[in-house]
């Protein structure tokens, strides 16, 4: 079931809405984390039909969301430029997501131009990148179109970078689709210690365009990871669009038990 499916079958509740995680979105005993703050961001944007653009997320995996979630939001500030949102995904068990959202408008008058966030030197083009098996990966794989974007590292290094696109966006808000899309990439570090648990803990990831845009859904994610000690990973994150203009840049932070 796809995401704009999903929220066709939401239920109103509580100023936000009910829906259920479907089997085929989960990573492990968990919703997919790029699914539940898509959730998030559908409330926080319901609140307002004059929102400026999303600009940044702050995202906390705070326990496992499954079956019938509620997703609510609330309004902290607003003004004249710039809105702060927070928002809920709940289960049965408790909070398992909590997420701040800051849509901001343009400063058209700002004279200061920095783009440097360059994708990587040694790319391999979409078409001629390999696809990923099918159904390699966790359960929501198979929701998405995946391809390896770079050759692979010897030695291995903490890097990973595919081209990756939703095979159903039908409908959604691109923001939206983005978000769904941006948290799908493995640990940076897993090339290192190959198939282990992991649980994402925290996510910011700041949005470099008012309107994501890329040819036929296909956008490049990059997972770098720079720290692992004790089970705690720090990685940094980027996306590009087919042009290869940057779209998105990000932390996160995952406890690896391997």
């Amino acid at each position: 079931m796809s995401l704009p499916r999903i929220l066709a079958a939401a239920r109103p509740h509580n100023g936000g809405f009910v829906t259920d995680i479907p089997a085929e979105w989960m990573q492990g005993r968990t919703s997919y984390g790029g699914l539940s703050a898509a959730l998030a961001l559908v409330a926080a944007q319901q609140l307002a039909n004059d929102l400026p653009p999303l600009r940044s997320a702050t995202v906390n995996f705070v326990g496992p969301l499954a079956g019938e979630v509620a997703v609510t939001a609330r309004l902290l500030r607003r003004g004249r430029n710039a809105s702060w949102i927070s928002a809920e995904v709940a289960s049965e068990a408790g909070v398992g997501l909590t997420a701040t959202f800051v849509f901001m408008g343009a400063v058209e008058q700002s004279t200061l131009h920095l783009h440097d966030v360059p994708v990587p030197a040694n790319l391999i083009p979409l078409a001629d990148a390999v696809p990923l098996p099918e159904r390699a990966g966790p359960s929501f794989a198979p929701n998405l179109e995946r391809r390896f974007a770079l050759p692979q590292a010897e030695p291995a290094q903490p890097v990973i970078c595919w081209w990756e696109r939703l095979r159903d966006a039908q409908g959604l808000d691109p923001m939206v689709a983005l978000l769904l899309l941006s948290d799908a990439l493995p640990p940076g570090v897993m090339p290192l210690t190959g198939p282990a648990p992991i649980s994402s803990m925290t996510w910011l990831i700041n949005l470099l365009t008012a309107d994501p845009q890329t040819d036929d859904g296909w956008f490049l994610l990059r997972a770098a990871g720079n720290y692992a000690e004790k089970g705690c990973s720090s990685q940094d994150m980027a996306i590009w669009n087919t042009r290869g203009e940057a779209v998105a840049v990000g932390m996160q932070s995952i406890a690896i038990f391997g």
